[in-house]
């Protein structure tokens, strides 16, 4: 890489951010551009809208008709039950249960608080108590604004869809009868039921036929048991029935001080049955129509929250698909999963499966043994990012937060711990380097006698031989950046998505997890690929970056001079790292800081350590001995023989 190249790249880089601020949309064409998106989804609102309008007035004039017809024989009904009757060529069996009162059920225990719709007999609300929103409201991880959640099934030649029929509620656990709020805590568990009648008449209901969804919720967990059981249906349900489909449907509501980051790290995750965990693209929307496969689980994946259904046996066929919403900071994504679910009903009379509704913490989710750990990104791809953080972050976080302590300093002590770690290695690359600066007046020598183009070769030989004699790894300087670069890539995965940070402050960071701002650009003022406001944890990173390169340059001597492509490149990279870490976790780029200070200290105690008349010494006595020739000198000189170059013996 010569000089004209990097020329090059630094005016290809800057003419990319010139371009990119030039082009960028001014205030007002941002609000237009709001404008067209968000009359795109009026629109799109509008229409669908209309289609239910339209489906309504059709269901409108069939009713009529219907209704007609029943007060055609002169019967004097209540209004509820002609709208039952109404119903009956729909629903069939079910139509009794068309209409009533949606009622919510609050069933809660230490660490959330979860309400039960009558209509659909779903939950419909999740509040986890533990937390809180960015703008320190309830979090409430869905809503049944948001969310719908039902099973399909064919019955009497119907399609019945459980999601839009109104369900009774009963009491297993005698001790809650009729309470329409229950409470678990400790290590106690309760049951809590919903029952969906057949008719035993146009006016009546069968006690002895329904369909029945339990929940069995303990005092301390975010895992409850789901049951849904079948009643005497065997007549009722299709004969030819195989599964039943669950439709699950829902928006994700922000939760974060960040949405850019928030909405990255939200997606459809699930486990293939006895295999790997996989997910949909989280920067794009995407499906998946996965035909003749099984799955184990499926999971609405936040950054630092998920909702996740678990079967006892599998769901099967799934269609999976994630799609960001357009317009608004209130919601995400919007999620959707259509599964099968084996049920035959002459032999089944109940599916089981398991709910999770709460944090992505690593030690909380491991314990249920159903990698359910693999929501958190800790760089599963590469075993060894994932060994860092299982094996030394997360231990380390859990250790000492377990006493209280403030992250900023458990993040020091981890940093801490990892140059003491690594440090010897450090030495001895720090020593190498040391040689290499000695060396220096004999390269320069070697520069100079070789001049050259042509003489490149001879050049690259007898600077090779130099450095075998004197006992010098060249490439020494670059073997801290290996053995770190797993561990810099496991922070940067897993310090976004770590909740032990989230809402942890720490000097002028309120949120360790989200950026850190101590100015915010007026009127809306935005620096393309930057943002609108200024990162001091990510500005410091950026300055001491700068100055460990400059301070590793004089470590490494001559070989700098070598490279100097590579020289300029490694000033360039904090400049560019600096657009990219000011809109990410404050965390991660105090980490970065601290490791960079840290290794100031190291390079200075190295220095200190090291006496260089003395290394000089003693590569002299190493060029004296006779070192057998490397396979890489070997392979030099042959290359320097076919081109015709005299090669030294």
């Amino acid at each position: 890489m010569n000089k004209n190249t990097i020329i090059g790249l630094v005016l290809i880089f800057g003419i990319f951010i010139i371009y990119s601020y030039l082009m960028s949309p001014s205030q007002e064409q941002q609000l237009q551009m709001k404008r067209k998106a968000d009359s795109a989804y009026i629109a799109s609102q509008a229409k669908r809208d209309s289609d239910i309008k339209s489906l309504a007035r059709e269901r409108a004039i069939e009713m009529a008709k219907a209704k007609e017809k029943v007060l055609s024989t002169g019967q004097k009904l209540d209004s509820l039950t002609v709208l039952r009757l109404t119903m009956k060529d729909e629903l069939g069996v079910f139509a009794n249960a068309a209409v009533g009162k949606d009622t919510l059920f609050t069933i809660e225990n230490d660490v959330f608080k979860l309400k039960v719709a009558a209509r659909g007999g779903k939950i419909a609300q999740v509040e986890l108590k533990n937390y809180v929103t960015w703008d320190k409201r309830p979090l409430i991880l869905l809503d049944k604004d948001s969310l719908q959640f039902g099973f399909s099934f064919f019955a009497n030649n119907r399609i019945i869809n459980t999601n839009r029929l109104y369900f009774q509620p009963f009491w297993p656990d005698q001790k809650n009868q009729g309470q329409p709020h229950v409470r678990v805590t400790g290590k106690d568990s309760l049951q809590f039921g919903m029952r969906l009648f057949v008719a035993a008449s146009d006016t009546t209901i069968d006690p002895t036929k329904y369909i029945e969804f339990i929940y069995a919720v303990k005092g301390n967990e975010y895992m409850l048991r789901y049951k849904v059981r079948f009643v005497n249906m065997a007549d009722v349900l299709d004969p030819s029935t195989k599964y039943l489909v669950l439709n699950w449907n829902e928006n994700l509501k922000r939760q974060e001080k960040s949405l850019n980051m928030e909405r990255m790290t939200t997606g459809v995750y699930f486990k293939f049955l006895e295999d790997k965990v996989d997910y949909l693209s989280e920067s794009s929307d995407d499906e998946k129509n996965l035909k003749n496969e099984r799955i184990k689980w499926v999971a609405f994946n936040q950054q630092f929250f998920s909702s996740t259904l678990i079967a006892d046996d599998f769901f099967s066929e799934p269609k999976l698909s994630v799609a960001t919403l357009p317009g608004g900071k209130q919601y995400l994504k919007t999620m959707t999963a259509e599964m099968g679910i084996p049920f035959i009903p002459k032999e089944n009379k109940e599916v089981a499966m398991s709910m999770y509704f709460g944090p992505n913490q690593y030690y909380g989710l491991k314990k249920y043994d159903q990698d359910l750990e693999k929501l958190i990104p800790l760089g599963w791809g590469f075993f060894l990012m994932a060994w860092i953080n299982i094996y030394a972050v997360i231990p380390v976080f859990t250790f000492f937060g377990n006493f209280g302590w403030n992250y900023g300093i458990i993040i020091l002590i981890l940093t801490i711990l990892l140059k003491i770690l690594l440090f010897p290695i450090a030495y001895k690359t720090y020593k190498s380097s040391a040689k290499m600066k000695v060396l220096k007046p004999e390269i320069d020598e070697l520069n100079a006698k070789f001049a050259k183009k042509e003489d490149a070769m001879k050049k690259q030989s007898a600077t090779m031989e130099l450095y075998k004699k004197a006992g010098v790894n060249p490439m020494a300087g670059c073997i801290p950046l290996l053995l770190q670069m797993p561990i810099l890539i496991a922070m940067f995965r897993f310090f976004p998505s770590s909740i032990e940070l989230r809402q942890q402050a720490f000097l002028w960071a309120k949120d360790l997890s989200s950026y850190d701002s101590i100015w915010t650009f007026p009127g809306g003022f935005t620096i393309p690929y930057y943002g609108d406001h200024v990162s001091l944890f990510a500005l410091l990173m950026t300055i001491s970056s700068v100055l460990y390169t400059k301070v590793n340059e004089q470590m490494m001597g001559s070989q700098q001079t070598q490279m100097p492509g590579m020289k300029t490149m490694m000033y360039l990279m904090p400049v560019m790292f600096l657009f990219w870490f000011n809109d990410y976790s404050s965390g991660l780029s105090y980490y970065y800081l601290l490791a960079n200070l840290l290794t100031f200290a190291q390079i200075y105690f190295i220095k200190m350590t090291i006496d260089e008349k003395k290394l000089h010494a003693q590569i002299e006595a190493n060029k004296k001995k006779v070192v057998k020739k490397s396979g890489f000198q070997k392979r030099l000189e042959d290359m320097a023989k076919k081109r015709g170059y005299p090669v030294k013996k």
